[in-house]
């Protein structure tokens, strides 16, 4: 569970800063296809079908990001198993670092690349956070959460027991972190929005990059006190010989 809060964390600052960027710079919605689908028919039903045809777009690259996240997770976890999210991390970092260095005149001119692009960073990024803590954690979209949300403090009225409680509570931690940090982005890139731009998206870029390094620095300390433990061992049995 803690593990999942720093994801959670990390993730869903990021999708909040992502999200009010993209829809400040290009009116669009760049961390969820919810509503791109309802504007899809709209706009088909209108015979409008070069708008509807974007929208589509919009819901294919969130998909694409999501299914070339877990390919990349299938793939490298047969060769770095304690590292399968190096690559999907550095890849949304890319994007959303190019994003933030492009021109002006060029975002104005392509709102709907600079809109796919954002969408396929993340589903990069959901897929990821979702096959890494095993479905716990959504990060790019709020409506799911608040319904788990709902649904598990309800609970808290029947599961009485105490184990029950504390499963129960540590979810609601869970859920409430995501959503905190999701709009803690978010005002943050509302309030930099004015002032920087696109280039609001390099903080995202940077906690993308602390949160590997951060993972990177545990891990080393985990193996450490493996292998200690493992010559601990060994001492022991040895003495016993």
């Amino acid at each position: 569970m803690r593990q999942n809060l720093g994801i959670a964390s990390l993730l869903s600052f990021v999708a909040g800063i992502v999200n009010v960027v993209g829809f400040l710079a290009v009116q669009k919605l760049t961390t969820n296809v919810t509503g791109h689908f309802a504007l899809m028919v709209e706009e088909a039903l209108k015979i409008n079908l070069n708008q509807s045809f974007y929208y589509f777009l919009y819901i294919f690259f969130f998909f694409l990001g999501s299914f070339s996240s877990n390919l990349i997770i299938q793939i490298t976890e047969k060769v770095m198993d304690k590292s399968i999210f190096i690559i999907p991390v550095l890849s949304e970092t890319l994007i959303l670092t190019s994003i933030a260095f492009l021109h002006v005149d060029y975002i104005l001119a392509n709102p709907n690349l600079i809109a796919c692009s954002m969408l396929f960073a993340m589903g990069l990024q959901n897929s990821l956070v979702t096959t890494i803590s095993s479905s716990a954690v959504r990060t790019t979209h709020l409506t799911g959460l608040f319904t788990d949300l709902g649904i598990e403090v309800s609970q808290l009225f029947f599961f009485k027991a105490k184990g029950q409680q504390a499963k129960l509570k540590a979810a609601i931690k869970l859920k409430l972190t995501i959503i905190s940090a999701f709009f803690l982005g978010g005002i943050l890139a509302g309030l930099l929005y004015s002032e920087f731009k696109m280039k609001t998206l390099l903080i995202g870029s940077f906690t993308l990059l602390v949160g590997l390094i951060i993972d990177y620095i545990n891990v080393q300390i985990r193996l450490k006190k493996l292998k200690q433990k493992s010559m601990d061992h060994s001492r022991n049995f040895s003495q016993i010989d």
